[in-house]
């Protein structure tokens, strides 16, 4: 299961206040709380509202139609290129969730959303890198074509990497080492999955740690693989259930006679 990045706000030394706040309460799977601490009426906070609500929707595919108003209150506060474009890149995201996840197909909408958004945001600029991995799942998950996907991905890591990003780097990490992973390159596999873990637990980034374990257990071999599944079972538990795909991942296969 591929599931979605925003930007790493809150987790660098220096942040004012609020984005700390915010950063707590949404690496505790806490969006609606964490949403609610953003000023109303501006464009800022509206597109930081919505995107904690859409980040919600994919990983516990619940609130749709909150999302969806909170970004059209965000669409309609935007008046810069940039935040036309981020608006857009939300707009497609929120699609692919709802494809990926068998809500509703609208892969359509998120494929002309999201070049909407490359119209808009310009090459060099930090919501570059989001976009771009964005576009990366949807070649990988909904057109099934990982080597674009791949491109993609190696594009949003070098300018996260530039920009500081350190959030977003975890998850160009780990879906770099699901294509490897698939490809059979077990090491650059390790290596990937072993980077994005390391970031998240650094970052205290709870809500992702789980997932990061479950992936790198994929690649690892026994008995360590059994150890990272049953670590990645307890951190899930200890949420809540959240993200709701991986408990298909991690329940274990039933006992035949």
């Amino acid at each position: 299961m591929a599931y979605t990045a925003m930007s790493g706000d809150g987790t660098t030394a220096g942040d004012d206040p609020l984005q700390t706040a915010v950063w707590r309460l949404r690496s505790r799977a806490c969006w609606a709380d964490a949403a609610a601490l953003l000023p109303p009426g501006t464009a800022a906070g509206s597109m930081q509202r919505a995107a904690l609500l859409v980040e919600r929707c994919l990983y516990t595919e619940q609130g749709w139609q909150e999302a969806e108003d909170a970004l059209r209150t965000a669409e309609a506060l935007a008046h810069s290129d940039e935040e036309r474009g981020a608006a857009a890149c939300e707009r497609g995201h929120l699609a692919y969730a709802a494809t990926v996840l068998r809500v509703r197909d609208r892969v359509d909408e998120a494929r002309a959303a999201l070049g909407r958004a490359a119209a808009l945001i310009p090459p060099g600029a930090p919501a570059r890198a989001l976009l771009d991995f964005r576009r990366g799942l949807l070649a990988e998950n909904l057109t099934r074509a990982p080597q674009a996907a791949r491109a993609a991905y190696r594009r949003a890591h070098t300018a996260a990497a530039e920009h500081s990003d350190t959030l977003l780097l975890s998850f160009t990490w780990r879906q770099l080492a699901g294509l490897a992973l698939r490809d059979g390159e077990l090491a650059e596999a390790r290596q990937g999955f072993s980077e994005s873990l390391r970031i998240r637990e650094e970052l205290g980034y709870l809500v992702g740690t789980a997932p990061a374990l479950a992936s790198l257990a994929d690649a690892e071999t026994e008995p360590e693989a059994s150890r990272l599944r049953e670590e990645a079972r307890r951190l899930h538990r200890l949420l809540g259930g959240v993200p709701t795909w991986l408990t298909r991942h991690l329940t274990p296969p039933a006992a035949t006679a």
